[in-house]
């Protein structure tokens, strides 16, 4: 086997894959939880979001295996996801469409 090929490989073994099975699991977990309880609605989506976000970067990074690719690679991703948000928020306002709907009594 050629050393340089060797040096390469990463230690992505059962254990390491499990661990951050068992990550997605607990926060998935935490998400279900949160969902029954009565919160404020700024709170609880902050919430949820980030527990969505932290989700999100374990599977790109272990399972997508993005964890071991060049730095140029992820880097090219980011301003994706900035396109993607922006889109979501400024230019198709939709995801805000219930917000505005709700009754002022609420």
């Amino acid at each position: 086997m050629d050393k340089s090929i060797a040096s390469e490989s990463h230690d992505t073994g059962m254990k390491l894959f499990l661990m951050v099975w068992l990550c997605l699991l607990a926060f998935t977990a935490a998400e279900v939880f949160l969902a029954y309880k009565q919160l404020a609605l700024r709170l609880m989506l902050t919430l949820l979001m980030g527990a969505s976000i932290i989700k999100a970067t374990l599977i790109m990074s272990y399972f997508m295996h993005l964890r071991y690719e060049r730095r140029t690679l992820v880097l090219t991703l980011i301003p994706a996801l900035l396109f993607v948000l922006i889109m979501m928020v400024v230019i198709f306002p939709d995801s805000l469409r219930l917000y505005h709907m709700r009754s002022p009594a609420q």
